[in-house]
């Protein structure tokens, strides 16, 4: 049907009805994924701060117990030693009484001549002890002192704790000042002074300096010889190794 067959007042009415408009969804999608887009470019832009301006949690080390290191098998502060033998040990003094090893032996001899030509009188008083002997000293003169063991400890070792049974150890005197013998007066007296500038050119050493860690009396007589691997062994190798 041709527009000019319909009546000119229908034909004006369906020229004037408003045609239905069609809202496309396309630009609600886009403005949707934009919002979405910034939303994601926002999150990450304060995981970024969060991540680079916030002080990161500091990781605490775990403390590693450091193992305490074990003590020498001691009594009353002496350590123990083995008795040398009778093959082992050379007179140093005419009457054979007063012996040591071998190699100390010697070197005191030769310690005690350089002395002497220095006007120095060196005298050995005591050297190699067996444990028997010790057992009298350290025993039976506690009794007649009336001394506990403890006290008795701080100036003489008990039987089978002396450095005097592995023929090593010696006490000296000063042959012009024997009054000193024994003594912590000893220090002041020549010998004691040429030991302590001398004695180590012959491997000889003192025992129990003041304040030593074995918590003895100061004992500026005694010394004990450290000059061959032996004697290294025994004065200064642990004592719980030595223990199998």
């Amino acid at each position: 049907m041709m527009m000019d067959d319909i009546p000119e007042a229908r034909r004006k009415l369906a020229l004037s009805k408003p045609k239905s408009k069609t809202v496309s969804r396309r630009p609600r999608a886009l403005i949707f994924a934009g919002v979405l887009s910034v939303g994601a470019i926002l999150g990450l832009a304060v995981l970024a701060m969060v991540r680079f301006q916030l002080p990161q949690t500091a990781t605490v080390p775990i403390a590693t117990p450091t193992p305490s290191t074990p003590e020498l098998d001691n009594v009353l502060g002496h350590l123990e030693y083995e008795q040398a033998s009778a093959s082992a040990l050379q007179s140093i003094t005419t009457d054979g009484r007063i012996r040591l090893r071998q190699a100390a032996a010697a070197s005191f001899l030769q310690m005690q001549a350089a002395a002497r030509a220095s006007g120095v009188s060196l005298v050995p008083i005591s050297g190699f002890r067996t444990i028997e002997e010790q057992n009298h000293l350290f025993f039976e003169v506690k009794q007649q002192r009336n001394q506990e063991a403890r006290e008795r400890a701080e100036v003489s070792a008990p039987p089978g704790y002396s450095e005097h049974h592995t023929g090593y150890a010696i006490d000296m005197g000063d042959g012009k000042v024997p009054a000193a013998n024994l003594s912590a007066s000893f220090e002041k007296t020549a010998a004691f002074a040429w030991l302590q500038a001398n004695a180590a050119k012959f491997s000889f050493e003192m025992s129990f300096p003041p304040n030593n860690p074995q918590g003895i009396n100061y004992e500026p007589w005694h010394w004990r010889f450290a000059g061959d691997r032996h004697s290294l062994e025994t004065f200064y190798k642990a004592k719980q190794l030595q223990k199998r």
